[in-house]
């Protein structure tokens, strides 16, 4: 997802699907789906005190951020969601300080119950083993037309912590670090957020971008809060067969020591700051 420091609000784009609906019986069956994210800057309080112009020059500076571009390949079982590679609008590196908040690889399997993500942080890699995250979806009535598919709406929440585990923020942290209540009371006031998903049965496999899955059809959009993914192409059965590869590098951790690994080393580069 995209960076914690600021609010994002992100609008959609007229996607342009192509490709044939899979055979259910066929076992070589595969697909890529592009995900394209785009979001617009908001400052808040901030955003009061600046210029036209040094909000203009902000939402430039920030551009590999605030649209990103994603592809999900995918078979029965498994599915690979990586992020494209973009070049800073400014100075054309690659942006090495969001790339250590930012999801890293993101590999799923749905027949064992597994997910494997590789993140690296400031130049290490970790591959963050669990099992897939549960979600409890609602399945709708409601339905639209993605490209070239039916696709029906489905909603659930999930702790807002855990959309973002990957990431770090300043607040998460002092909402974490403070609390003295007990657990009982800490539970009634877990932060939730709203998803919303639009699958289609058309694609009859229970993958989706990120870490969302396990719906009757390929999610082709999904909204958390203030992010916005959309499908902007399928190719299915493609000529050449791509292998799923779960990555393999980098010291394995759980989700949760590798959010107290980042915190710490953030707690600690704020801490030498003051001193110096």
């Amino acid at each position: 997802m995209i960076p914690y420091f600021y609010k994002l609000i992100c609008f959609l784009t007229i996607p342009f699907i192509f490709g044939s609906i899979p055979e259910s019986e066929n076992n070589d069956f595969q697909g890529q789906a592009v995900y394209l994210s785009k979001s617009r800057l908001e400052l808040g309080r901030w955003g009061a005190r600046m210029t036209e112009a040094q909000k203009k020059a902000i939402a430039i500076r920030l551009k590999n951020r605030l649209e990103k571009e994603y592809t999900l390949t995918f078979d029965k079982e498994a599915s690979l969601f990586v992020e494209e590679e973009q070049l800073d609008a400014i100075s054309g590196a690659t942006d090495s300080w969001g790339k250590n908040f930012s999801a890293g690889e993101n590999y799923k399997n749905v027949k064992i119950n597994s997910q494997i993500q590789q993140q690296e942080f400031y130049g290490k890699k970790f591959l963050i083993k669990d099992v897939l995250q549960p979600i409890d979806w609602t399945l709708g009535s409601a339905t639209k037309k993605i490209g070239n598919y039916t696709c029906y709406k489905a909603t659930t929440f999930i702790p807002s912590n855990d959309l973002l585990w990957y990431s770090f923020s300043w607040s998460r942290m002092r909402k974490t670090g403070d609390t003295t209540e007990s657990d009982e009371v800490s539970e009634t006031q877990v932060e939730v957020t709203q998803v919303e998903a639009w699958y289609t049965p058309q694609i009859p496999v229970r993958h989706g971008p990120s870490d969302y899955w396990g719906l009757p059809g390929l999610i082709l959009e999904v909204s958390a809060g203030d992010t916005t993914m959309l499908c902007t192409k399928i190719v299915l059965n493609p000529n050449e067969k791509i292998e799923i590869k779960a990555p393999r590098k980098g010291d394995v951790l759980a989700k949760a020591e590798y959010q107290d690994l980042i915190q710490n080393k953030m707690l600690e580069f704020r801490n030498n700051r003051m001193r110096r």
